[in-house]
């Protein structure tokens, strides 16, 4: 039987901790026993994420800046589970898309990792101990129309993954991938509306061919992203190392 409060003594750091799959996981790492540091740029949502659980305390931190990432690690202390999860979504034709567009997918989403779990790791490296878990997408694992620059940036990141992941295989720590399909979150709101502006169509149908994208017909909840970090987080998880865990119905 799994003990409820297995994280007890454990502290965790999750990136983009202010809605969303972030909110979530902060919240089921807490309730796991964890106390757990919740990271973004505004204060406002994480205050009110912070305000649902007594473990969970929150700092305001740009993930793409190297000097406030390691402000954040230091105010944090010693940590053992690191959840970057910040990150940035853009869409646009290939032959249209500018290298702004490109350096903002890829200081947030892939340069965010990097900086994340860097940091995460030279705390954990003396505790013999540690989880470092990038919340990718199933665009880590193919490609996609219109969406290049998030795509590589996503592929950068499960390689990082990998990579790190065999450095430290005989450490105690590990380090994955989730790679969810379409979320239910405001993320993919705002991709339905953007999406909508562009195109003139109505954003239902928009929703219902994102949905349809998931051969189960749904988009997926971010507690089932939390559900995966807390699995991964198990002592007899310790063998799951360098992976791309995809939750997405069976898309890929």
């Amino acid at each position: 039987m799994i003990k409820t409060q297995f994280l007890q003594d454990r502290t965790a750091v999750v990136t983009g901790g202010g809605s969303g799959v972030g909110a979530a996981t902060a919240l089921a790492l807490a309730e796991a026993g964890a106390l757990v540091w919740i990271v973004g740029r505004r204060s406002e949502p994480l205050a009110t994420v912070a305000s649902g659980h007594a473990s969970i305390d929150w700092l305001v931190a740009d993930v793409s800046d190297e000097e406030s990432v390691e402000a954040l690690f230091e105010r944090a202390g010693s940590v053992d589970i690191v959840i970057a999860n910040a990150g940035a979504a853009e869409s646009a034709p290939f032959h249209r898309l500018d290298l702004q567009h490109w350096n903002r997918m890829i200081a947030v989403n892939l340069t965010g990792v990097f900086l994340t779990l860097r940091a995460g790791l030279r705390s954990m490296r003396c505790r013999n101990w540690g989880r470092l878990i990038s919340i990718a997408s199933t665009l880590a694992l193919k490609g996609s129309p219109y969406a290049a620059a998030y795509s590589a940036s996503k592929h950068g990141v499960l390689g990082l993954t990998r990579s790190v992941a065999l450095e430290v295989a005989r450490t105690g720590i590990t380090v994955n991938a989730i790679c969810p399909g379409y979320l239910d979150t405001g993320m993919t709101d705002g991709t339905v509306e953007a999406i909508a502006a562009k195109t003139g169509n109505r954003e239902q149908d928009i929703r219902a061919q994102l949905e349809a994208i998931n051969p189960q017909g749904r988009l997926i909840a971010p507690e089932e992203v939390a559900a995966a970090v807390l699995w991964i987080c198990r002592e007899d998880s310790a063998a799951v190392n360098g992976q791309a865990i995809a939750l997405s119905g069976g898309e890929i």
